[in-house]
């Protein structure tokens, strides 16, 4: 069963005044683990003050005006979160499909793939900047399962629930990162 983390899209309100951001506003993003749940808040830019402690990754963007598409969290917060569910087994599914979607953007690298001990294929990944090597569970989901992933990683990773209808395999995910 897949574990739900409940992330929203940018709810366009700033987490720390309440006021409302408007098309054009600029304003952070930040994920957090609260209760064992990823939790996204976005802040105008003049109530940041910066990311909290221990956060999987922070970025700044921009409210989109109807004529702006949507942009993907920078590649490093999605390396976080990678790195983060290596230990949540109830997320094998989720994490597939995000390291999948980080092979394709050029933020991991696969090396080989074996079979384990437990007749589960394995394929071996590595940071390209760091050379960091971390095992992926190939761990496919059913189309059922598979449209609940795309909406969290639609309400996870992107800035306001849309998937971007450019090509999004550039190098350009956003305007900064952490």
């Amino acid at each position: 069963m897949l574990f739900d983390f409940e992330v929203r899209a940018c709810t366009r309100v700033c987490a720390a005044s309440g006021k409302p951001l408007q098309p054009g506003d600029i304003y952070f993003s930040v994920l957090t683990v609260e209760t064992a749940q990823t939790v996204r808040h976005d802040f105008a830019a003049d109530a940041w003050q910066g990311p909290p402690e221990g956060n999987l990754g922070w970025w700044r963007s921009r409210v989109p005006t109807k004529d702006t598409k949507p942009k993907l969290a920078p590649a490093e917060v999605m390396l976080n979160l990678f790195v983060s569910l290596a230990d949540q087994p109830q997320e094998s599914q989720f994490r597939y499909v995000l390291g999948l979607l980080l092979i394709r953007r050029k933020g991991l690298r696969r090396e080989e793939s074996f079979v384990d001990e437990a007749e589960q294929e394995i394929i071996t990944v590595s940071v390209p900047k760091s050379d960091d090597q971390y095992e992926l569970l190939v761990d496919e989901p059913d189309n059922e399962q598979a449209q609940q992933i795309q909406q969290r990683m639609i309400d996870l990773l992107y800035g306001d629930g849309e998937i971007p209808t450019t090509d999004t395999s550039s190098s350009n995910v956003g305007d900064e990162a952490a």
